[in-house]
């Protein structure tokens, strides 16, 4: 084995080592980077110049369109949290379901599902679903395993289920290496994947996920119905179910967000920057709707501006550069002109009332952090990236994988066995920008479907979310879960979880078209 392998194996143990420590990954990232491209230097094995190409790096992510969707879908999900829109939906969910045994277990992944839809923040749906679920499934006579496990699993749908911040990050990942790949081969006109391939590609696995999950609640309280009895209201009594309209005004709002963002990437009427905005946007009105006054009148108006701009733009040409324009075009682009500045108006009144009642403050300094925690971790794994390649590290990779007995088969479960292992260690984020640019260009080549094997790795890394010792769902839970669940139940209640969503990963694996069949309906 020459010195630059010997580099390699050894940068990317130190990096997770160093990770597995504490230290901050963007930092961990590119120290060992720049340690190693030092001794490379040093050996005469590394060419400084790789180095030197970190600015046009740092340039090309301030130029990318599609990473400004993580901001913006972070901000959605923060005012969605801070808006307590979830605690109506489990509130009207719980009453949906409660009076069935099993039911509130699958009022939480019911509403897991639309929060992953709408918000796609792990932590703040673990935390919501533990601080007003956990404290009625135990009231109700659920194990505290099973209760634990349904929500903590709930939770982690959030990864899967588009729009995604693991999507957006692997869509960048998979179609710069998908990319690479083809011109590797001499294919100078590639392909591209987009991010709106992977949120179709994603769709209907999560839904197979959230499936298994309330397959297995049923099953489990039809089998054994002390585990998960039916919801009793204060007097021990059965709970009344929920009336129509009070589902309809908790389920609403959410679901036409859902389909704002959703319905526009998948239609093509948006890319999924454009459609985050109008996330960020909707969420907005979403918290003004629940205020009073002139905030909520404001907040009627604009959606209502919003939806006009929207029918337009699908059912009319609204572009004003062409040399012919038709009376009746003339007359739809007017009124989406119109419905664009009542649209704006009403925002800009939503907005004026959020910051004076302090919401949109704490949401901004939040989005703020987390997306600059982002970044710098892109920046630190695109030195890591140079440097590893620089090294030859690519191509050792490629020509391990390539060696395997069973060719692709066995390169895809190899690297879907390691990347299983790592979750129980390190995060997603240090997975995607550590694993994924150095396994995903040789599976490429290789022949594997880019949009299959970007869901099946996201799929594995919503395991990690689970997978103890470093779990982030079950600290969450941990945090706020009540003194008499103990930590142990907790790791005990994700177990089968676990274990469902490895299934999950096996069905996709035997049956791709399960990711691969709406992009191909949708975008040929």
């Amino acid at each position: 084995m020459i010195l630059a392998d010997v580099l390699d194996l050894a940068m990317f143990a130190m990096v997770c080592v160093a990770m597995l420590a504490g230290f901050p990954v963007a930092f961990t990232l590119g120290g060992v980077a720049l340690l190693f491209a030092g001794l490379g230097v040093a050996a005469g094995v590394f060419d400084a110049r790789f180095v030197a190409f970190l600015p046009q790096r740092i340039f090309g992510i301030m130029q990318n369109e599609v990473l400004i969707a993580i901001p913006l879908f972070i901000f959605m999900g923060i005012v969605l949290e801070r808006s307590r829109v979830a605690e109506d939906l489990l509130a009207a969910m719980g009453r949906l379901f409660g009076t069935m045994a099993g039911g509130l277990a699958i009022s939480v992944s019911v509403v897991g599902m639309l929060l992953a839809a709408s918000t796609g923040i792990v932590g703040a749906t673990v935390v919501t679903m533990g601080l007003i679920s956990l404290p009625t499934m135990l009231r109700n006579g659920y194990d505290p395993r099973f209760a634990c496990g349904t929500i903590c699993a709930a939770g982690t749908l959030g990864q899967i289920i588009p729009p995604s911040i693991v999507l957006v990050l692997l869509g960048d990942q998979i179609s710069n290496a998908y990319q690479a790949a083809q011109l590797s081969q001499g294919v100078f006109r590639p392909e591209t994947v987009s991010v709106g391939h992977l949120f179709a590609g994603a769709l209907v696995p999560g839904l197979v996920l959230v499936g298994l999950y309330i397959t297995y609640q049923a099953a489990l309280a039809w089998v054994v119905p002390s585990l998960a009895p039916p919801m009793r209201d204060r007097e021990g009594a059965d709970e009344e179910p929920a009336a129509v309209g009070t589902l309809l005004r908790a389920i609403g709002p959410p679901a036409g967000l859902i389909l704002a963002v959703l319905g526009s990437i998948l239609g093509g009427i948006a890319t999924p920057t454009e459609a985050a905005a109008i996330g960020a946007v909707g969420a907005l009105l979403l918290a003004g709707l629940r205020g009073g006054g002139a905030t909520r009148r404001a907040s009627l108006v604009a959606l209502a501006g919003l939806t006009a701009v929207l029918a337009l733009t699908a059912g009319v040409d609204l572009r004003v550069t062409r040399d012919v324009i038709p009376l009746g075009d003339r007359v739809a682009i007017a009124a989406a002109g119109l419905a664009a500045l009542l649209a704006a108006g009403g925002v800009a009144v939503v907005v004026v009332s959020l910051m004076s009642s302090g919401l949109l403050v704490a949401v901004v300094r939040s989005s703020a952090r987390v997306t600059a925690m982002i970044f710098m971790i892109v920046v630190g794994a695109a030195l890591f990236s140079l440097v590893f390649r620089g090294l030859g590290g690519d191509e050792a990779v490629h020509a391990l994988l390539s060696a395997l007995p069973g060719g692709t088969t066995t390169a895809v479960v190899v690297v879907m066995a390691v990347m299983f292992v790592l979750g129980f260690f390190l995060d997603f984020l240090e997975i995607t920008f550590v694993v994924v640019p150095v396994v995903a260009p040789t599976l490429l080549l290789m022949g594997v479907d880019p949009v299959w094997l970007a869901v099946m790795m996201a799929v594995n890394l919503q395991t990690s979310f689970l997978t103890p010792p470093f779990g982030f769902a079950l600290f969450y839970l941990r945090g706020v879960a009540p003194p008499v669940v103990r930590t142990g139940q907790i790791y005990a209640g994700v177990a089968p979880f676990v274990a469902l969503q490895l299934t999950g990963l096996g069905l996709i694996a035997l049956f791709p078209a399960l990711a691969t069949w709406l992009p191909e309906q949708l975008f040929g």
